[in-house]
C-alpha cells in the first residue's frame, strides 16, 4: 500500500484561517457603523478561531504519537491564548453585548500582527449569514 499524503495539512488550514481572521479583524476595524455585517463577521471570527483550535489539537496529536512531547508542549503553550478568547468572543456575541466587542477584538489583533493584509481576498459570501449560524 503507498503512503497516504494529505493535501490538507493542519499547518496549512490553519495558515488560511488565520488569513481569514486577519481580513475580519480589517474590515471590523475600518466599520464606521456596528450593522448586520459585522455581526457575521464577528460570527465567522468565532467559527475560524475554533477552526484554528482543531488544527493545533491535530498537530499536537500527531507530535505526542510521535513522543515529541517537548515540541507539543511548546506548541500547546504558543497556541494558550486561543480558547480563552474564542469562548470570551463567543459569549459577547451570544449574549448580544457588542459593546464589548471592541475590546476583545483589540485583544485578538496582536496574535495575528504578523499577517500582512495587502490586499483584501475574502468574499462576503464567506461570511453572509454567519450570524445566524452562530446563534443556530
Amino acid at each position: 500500500m503507498g503512503r497516504l499524503i494529505t493535501t490538507d495539512a493542519p499547518g496549512k488550514t490553519r495558515q488560511q484561517l488565520r488569513r481569514t481572521v486577519a481580513e475580519a479583524l480589517r474590515r471590523l476595524s475600518r466599520k464606521p457603523t456596528f450593522d448586520d455585517e459585522a455581526k457575521d463577521l464577528a460570527a465567522l471570527i468565532v467559527f475560524a478561531l475554533h477552526g484554528i483550535a482543531d488544527t493545533v489539537d491535530q498537530t499536537i496529536a500527531a507530535w505526542e504519537k510521535r513522543d515529541y512531547w517537548l515540541k507539543a508542549e511548546r506548541f500547546r503553550e504558543q497556541w494558550r491564548w486561543l480558547d480563552p478568547l474564542a469562548d470570551e468572543l463567543s459569549a459577547v456575541i451570544y449574549e448580544e453585548r457588542w459593546e464589548d466587542l471592541p475590546p476583545v477584538l483589540a485583544r485578538l489583533m496582536p496574535h495575528f500582527s504578523d499577517i500582512k493584509v495587502k490586499k483584501l481576498t475574502r468574499s462576503p459570501d464567506l461570511w453572509r449569514g454567519a450570524y445566524q449560524r452562530f446563534r443556530q
